[in-house]
């Protein structure tokens, strides 16, 4: 029964499943209302939507790699690190991902790709020169587990109509109001109403995915944290190695962190800069909730 406990938590599932429910409920009520007042606009972007959100499926892993300027690196040229992804791909029961450095002083690691087949786990030189070997092990198992749970793929799905909605409140102002008739109807008026209509519920399904994406992208991190003590029976590795990242990163220069903000849901840790908005909306849990569950899950294992 501890077992059972230590390895999965229900809760974070109903929270995950929840969210997403969410997502999707909001997603049918929002497109089918803007898709009463406008057809041919919503078919259109929702085509232009899907093929940028299949372009970012495809190309999400050279875009992430080229803008941490990580290369690929073999066996040869970094043996440790090689073998401790072995290792823990053994355990863990997946293929090996390609692994990558990042030459920055800026300690911190992302996976990236679209399946379990087609993923990159990169970390930059500061993390390595930073971190002890077990402590290493517990952020690669954490990125392990982000390619497990196909994080990726499954949090670019979910901005899927949250992307078509912000590009059809942008064509509003780009291309005018006039040029959004609601469904055919040529009365003035009643197609100004509609557009208005339209804008907010636009607007709104825009505002209320974002901040659901960004619970969900947090309840992943709880996850991929779990995962991680659960690949390496050892909680305490990941909860020292969040310690350590979340301190230097905060002593990195601002215009270094400035440049890494845009990765900034992909890394175990964000770089933020300071007086950033983003503190707002966050991707990732506070620090001390996710040392709070690494505690806890010491405890569990324990008392297995």
């Amino acid at each position: 029964m501890a077992r059972r406990a230590y390895g999965q938590d229900v809760a974070l599932k109903g929270r995950m499943l929840t969210t997403m429910g969410l997502l999707g409920l909001l997603y049918v009520v929002g497109f089918g209302a803007l898709g009463f007042v406008f057809h041919a606009q919503i078919a259109l972007w929702l085509v232009i939507g899907l093929g940028l959100l299949t372009a970012q499926i495809f190309l999400s892993e050279k875009i992430a790699l080229a803008s941490a300027r990580a290369r690929i690196v073999e066996a040869n040229e970094a043996p440790e690190l090689h073998a401790i992804v072995d290792r823990l791909c053994i355990v863990a029961d997946l293929p090996k991902p390609r692994i990558a450095i990042a030459p920055t002083e800026m300690p911190n690691a992302f996976a990236t790709g679209r399946s379990r087949r087609h993923a990159t786990i990169a970390v930059t030189q500061g993390l390595l020169d930073r971190l002890q070997p077990a402590e290493l092990e517990g952020v690669l198992a954490h990125e392990l587990t982000h390619v497990r749970n196909r994080d990726v793929a499954v949090m670019t799905i979910a901005s899927f109509f949250a992307m078509v909605a912000g590009l059809l409140v942008r064509s509003f102002f780009w291309f005018g109001f006039g040029s959004f008739g609601g469904g055919g109807n040529d009365d003035e008026d009643s197609s100004g109403i509609a557009t208005i209509i339209a804008i907010a519920v636009a607007v709104g399904v825009y505002l209320v995915s974002f901040l659901l994406i960004r619970s969900l992208s947090r309840y992943r991190e709880f996850a991929a944290d779990r995962g991680a003590a659960v690949i390496t029976k050892a909680p305490s590795q990941l909860a020292a190695a969040l310690i350590k990242i979340s301190g230097d990163v905060g002593r990195i220069p601002q215009n270094d962190l400035r440049s890494a903000e845009g990765l900034a849901q992909f890394y175990i840790i964000p770089p933020r800069v300071k007086g950033s908005l983003s503190a707002l909306f966050q991707t990732h849990p506070p620090l001390e909730a996710r040392l709070e569950q690494l505690k806890r899950l010491e405890a569990e294992l324990e008392s297995i």
